[in-house]
């Protein structure tokens, strides 16, 4: 029998995956948003059957209070056969990319999680959240206590005395992005500390065994996925197109292409339908513009940009932070933006793994649904979480 975990705050199963990945049991996931559980119920539960999940909770999205309020007396019952508890609240409300609000109603999530823990008392805790929750928000021009200082102490009131936080940037992991994220592990006993030292070291070896390097290049990871491949009706959507496969071009991209039993459209690899002045900008862009940084002021009154954030990728360098917003960047080669598989590609989730629910979203409705971009964007990478999940086992043998 593996190791067992709960995964709360599950979006669409980045964190499972690599869970699943490296040997673990999922017993069940906790999400409240409808389309990213629908991805994730289609991959780890329906697909590789990853979940022993118990009789008494509904295989459905779930929000984490009325989980903790309806089903009380069943968390309470857990206690003793959890070893993890893993996840991380919405981060919106902190991140330096967004409006960073301390009023955002998710930042009260972060309570929820302490109850979860405290109800089912895991052996070890994985806690993930953006670098914002680091900083502290300012109250009368004054600095208040960040929110990962919050968490700590509210995990060491629960009987977590030995709990450790470290900023970690994922593209020093293998993942072509970079992306960094503050990772808390606690313990009921144990070394937590070990956890960062021994994910350091032991992150050349796991990645050699797999033929991957540590560092890589947007490039190496979506060329075989350009528009000038070849173009489909899109499979899925009405009045688009999608593209197919050219030849692997490396490991990486191997690695993510192993068992899609010779597809030959990928999942969600759906164009944009730019309009013709749009494709003629991104032209302009790819020729003129400084890669992986805004593009400037100058250039953006020049062809009459009025978006706040729009980069150029480099092919031979990790990708910026993936954010919710695919129109935030532009591919290096094609002037067009991303795909949702060129997404998932660059937050290391496989060829295999199929996303569910609206492409984009838009006005209101951003704060209330969780589109394919969304999922991604939010997600742990799988390849990341493989390497964290085999680290835990170590803590735990």
């Amino acid at each position: 029998m593996g190791y067992k975990y709960i995964d709360i705050f599950a979006g669409c199963g980045g964190l499972s995956l690599g869970l699943y990945n490296s040997g673990w049991e999922g017993v069940f996931a906790v999400e409240k948003n409808d389309m990213a559980f629908k991805t994730l119920n289609c991959n780890l539960i329906r697909k590789v059957k990853h979940f022993n999940w118990p009789e008494w909770l509904p295989i459905s999205h779930h929000d984490i209070d009325e989980l903790l309020v309806d089903y009380q007396d069943k968390l309470l019952n857990l206690q003793g056969t959890i070893d993890l508890v893993a996840g991380g609240p919405p981060c919106q409300g902190f991140s330096m990319a967004g409006r960073r609000r301390e009023c955002d109603a998710r930042n009260k999530l972060i309570h929820s999680y302490i109850e979860f823990v405290k109800l089912v008392k895991p052996k070890i805790i994985l806690f993930e959240n953006v670098k914002g929750f680091t900083r502290s928000f300012k109250k009368k021009n004054k600095k208040g206590t960040p929110y990962s200082e919050i968490v700590l102490e509210g995990l060491k009131e629960i009987g977590y005395t030995d709990a450790k936080g470290e900023l970690i940037d994922f593209s020093k992991y293998g993942i072509p992005q970079k992306r960094e994220r503050y990772i808390i592990v606690g313990t009921l006993a144990g070394n937590a500390n070990s956890f960062f030292s021994c994910l350091k070291n032991k992150k050349q070896p796991f990645l050699q065994a797999k033929g991957l390097k540590t560092k890589i290049g947007v490039g190496a990871a979506i060329s075989d996925l350009v528009k000038s491949n070849a173009l489909v009706d899109c499979p899925d959507t009405k009045g688009f197109k999608s593209g197919s496969y050219s030849t692997c071009k490396n490991n990486y991209q191997r690695h993510l292409r192993v068992n899609i039993n010779n597809t030959i459209i990928p999942d969600s690899h759906r164009f944009v339908n730019h309009r013709p002045d749009t494709i003629n900008i991104y032209r302009q862009l790819i020729k003129h513009a400084i890669r992986n940084v805004n593009v400037d002021d100058e250039l953006k009154e020049e062809y009459g940009i009025t978006k706040r954030n729009i980069t150029v990728l480099d092919s031979r360098k990790p990708s910026p932070t993936l954010l919710s917003i695919p129109d935030d960047y532009v591919h290096y080669s094609e002037p067009r933006v991303l795909t949702v598989r060129e997404y998932a590609r660059i937050q290391s989730f496989p060829d295999w793994y199929e996303f569910k629910g609206n492409y984009t979203t838009g006005g209101k409705r951003r704060t209330l649904e969780v589109p394919r971009y969304t999922q991604i964007g939010n997600a742990i990478p799988p390849l990341f979480a493989e390497q964290a999940g085999n680290v835990l086992v170590n803590l735990l043998d």
